[in-house]
């Protein structure tokens, strides 16, 4: 019986544990994706080191996008108060008489302004004449409002004050003044109203009527050319 030599056996060994060893790994390999696990899981260290990457250097991981912060609250300051302008600002209806206490622009004038008015406003409809009031009382911001179109139109500040007043100075906004039409109610006012008290203040707006209460025994006061004129519109 011939002996195999052991060298020969040793050979066989080697050569049998390896390849038991792969087919065993084959074999797990197998399993674990029949199980759907990831096979190989990496370290923290990996995660890092590829996040960390900077573009274009062939990192493979993106790192997870940044949280962004909560959205500030908007400015208040740079929004309108309650969006466009409306008749709690003043804009007045088509059609708003002296006698329309439901138009904020005829109820926020002066109380004495407003009675002044009321007191003529029957005896001009005697004459077939009617007050219809095109702007009254207003606030600030539609004041500002106006100014700033007032500039765009007539191209230049001191242009646009001889016709609009800043919201600090206009008597528009303290409800001390009051726009009337039509032009027949303006020339009614012009001959009739110094006994109410109301006069024009500015040769340049025959519509703008304020109360003077001394008018009725001296009569109206001279008029400004225009509002740059008056005293009561400088700083």
């Amino acid at each position: 019986m011939t002996r195999t030599p052991p060298s020969s056996r040793t050979s066989t060994h080697r050569i049998r544990r390896p390849l038991l060893v792969v087919v065993l790994v084959a074999v797990l390999a197998a399993i674990v994706v029949a199980l759907g696990l990831p096979l190989l899981k990496p370290s923290s260290d990996s995660d890092s080191d590829s996040s960390s990457a900077m573009p274009g250097q062939g990192s493979s991981v993106r790192p997870p996008a940044p949280s962004l912060p909560d959205r500030a609250p908007p400015d208040s300051s740079q929004q309108e108060r309650r969006g466009p302008l409306d008749e709690a600002d003043g804009v007045v209806p088509d059609g708003s008489t002296v006698l329309d206490d439901d138009v904020p622009a005829v109820a926020n004038l002066d109380a004495d302004l407003l009675a002044a008015l009321r007191r003529a406003a029957p005896e001009a409809a005697d004459d077939g004449v009617a007050f219809t009031v095109n702007s009254g009382w207003r606030s600030p911001e539609y004041q500002n409002q106006l100014l700033r179109k007032a500039v765009a139109q007539y191209g230049s500040e001191a242009e646009a004050a001889r016709w609009v007043a800043t919201a600090t100075t206009s008597p528009h906004v303290s409800g001390d003044a009051v726009d009337i039409g039509p032009e027949e109610a303006t020339a009614w006012l012009a001959v009739h109203g110094a006994a109410y008290g109301l006069c024009r203040i500015y040769r340049n707006e025959p519509w703008h009527f304020e109360l003077r209460t001394d008018a009725p025994d001296r009569g109206c006061p001279r008029r400004y050319a225009d509002p740059t004129q008056d005293p009561r519109m400088r700083p």
